[in-house]
């Protein structure tokens, strides 16, 4: 099922190889988006502000992992493209041995912290005990979180994203079912929805992880690949640090926008918590498709095909330009439509503050689908520092103009929700301008491989 995206027509080849893409993280969504909807049904607005709280702190965590995982796969994708077999199995045996320490550590870390956490994100006292018994239960699935995003990374490094779909569509299905049966038919609250969403983890982390063994005897390192050397510990470092401090940046800033939303009370917390849900839908196939963006070009740039590059730009920026234009208004008309999906309509004061946040951000889909597109192409031309420099814009005018504006009271929660908006700007005006600066320097790099 794998595909050489060095070969054919460029939009056809990145739109056939982003579709499994786009697909798999849709499921994935549904994770959490299951455990939203039926923990709003059965157990009430509290229940839901702490499951959706839980959502942004998991999202945080497991960001380092993604961001090892997506900074590993740049260089097996390069790998891929120069046809350097050897070299990609010590890149494969280094990096997991790194990623996995990374888990280890994160896992431990998070239970022995718990209650600084949720100290730390302002939980009002009637969310508090909810969401700490739903978060004991979920952190027992970072490491098959790291399973899967790491075996996903390296599958699409060569080509395939057929077979990261098939197995979260299998978890996908597994979650929902056994979250009706936890928490509507046996009683076992938000906790019983965080075991469902483990349980499923495990068997989409475990299943691609035999599957890949298996289906790729070629990339399985040798006695000879099973040494950490320096110059591969380097280059790993080199790609997979800077891309885990990008998504760490990226959703710490979420984090503490996360805090400043707990600070206005239960109502405001289950808006957003449902709000964050259609949000990640709407625009997670933008950023799926820069995603496959990144791994296009770094196939590309692995093979020194530079005119397959540029032809690549082209249509990705179009195709992403598109999508989030249709998307935006798909979101701005059907706001309170989509909120009812998650909130009981006598909840009126939940939803208005829910629809306020989908017709501000979602009129402007088109900012993150750029970026989106920024991050990947930085990424894969082996520049991963830019895209942690316009994260840190983005994210860095996010929270402070979060807490800055929300503080004034003619303005207040809604100023939460333009400082996304305007932070996506800035960073795209910001990734643009250095890439037509530097576009000589980055299109040298190209010829020199």
């Amino acid at each position: 099922m794998e595909q050489d995206l060095t070969r054919g027509p460029v939009t056809g080849t990145m739109l056939r190889f982003a579709v499994p893409m786009i697909l798999g993280n849709l499921l994935q969504q549904t994770y959490n988006v299951a455990d939203t909807l039926i923990v709003g049904r059965y157990l009430g607005t509290d229940a839901l502000g702490a499951v959706g709280s839980a959502y942004t702190l998991m999202t945080f965590l497991t960001s380092i992992l993604l961001g090892l995982s997506m900074g590993s796969g740049a260089v097996f994708s390069i790998r891929w493209g120069q046809g350097e077999t050897e070299r990609l199995r010590d890149s494969i045996f280094t990096s997991f041995v790194l990623i996995a320490a990374v888990a280890v550590m994160l896992n431990a870390g998070v239970f022995l912290l718990l209650d600084p956490i949720l100290r730390l994100l302002q939980v009002p006292q009637e969310n508090y005990g909810l969401m700490r018994a739903y978060l004991w239960v979920i952190f027992f699935g970072i490491l098959a979180t790291f399973l899967y995003n790491y075996f996903a990374c390296l599958l699409r490094a060569v080509g395939d994203s057929v077979t990261p779909l098939i197995f979260l569509g299998i978890s996908a299905v597994l979650n929902i079912v056994l979250d009706l049966l936890f928490v509507a038919v046996i009683p076992w609250g938000v906790a019983g929805a965080a075991g469902a969403t483990v349980i499923s983890q495990y068997v989409s982390g475990v299943g691609i992880l035999l599957y890949s063994l298996r289906r790729f005897p070629q990339l399985r390192p040798r006695r000879r690949n099973l040494t950490l050397r320096r110059e591969n510990i380097g280059e790993i470092s080199r790609f997979s640090l800077l891309t885990c401090v990008q998504q760490s940046v990226m959703n710490f800033g979420i984090l503490m926008v996360q805090g400043r939303v707990n600070s206005f009370g239960p109502a405001v917390m289950a808006a957003f918590a449902a709000a964050v849900k259609i949000d990640s839908f709407a625009y997670m196939p933008v950023q799926d498709f820069g995603n496959a963006f990144s791994t296009f070009i770094a196939q590309n740039y692995g093979a020194g095909k530079r005119e397959r590059i540029r032809g690549g730009i082209r249509s990705a920026a179009v195709t992403a330009a598109v999508f989030s234009l249709a998307v935006s208004a798909v979101v701005c008309l059907f706001a309170r439509p989509l909120m009812t999906l998650f909130v009981e309509a006598e909840e009126t004061e939940v939803i208005a503050i829910g629809v306020q946040y989908l017709r501000i951000e979602g009129a402007f889909y088109i900012g993150i689908g750029c970026l989106f597109l920024l991050y990947g192409l930085y990424r894969a031309v082996a520049m991963p520092f830019m895209s942690v420099v316009l994260t840190v814009i983005s994210l860095g005018t996010r929270v402070l103009l979060a807490y800055t504006l929300s503080a004034v009271p003619a303005i207040g929660v809604a100023g939460i929700w333009w400082s996304v908006p305007i932070g996506w700007f800035l960073a795209d005006v910001t990734g643009i301008a250095y890439y037509l600066l530097r576009r000589r320097t980055i299109e040298g790099r190209l010829t020199l491989r």
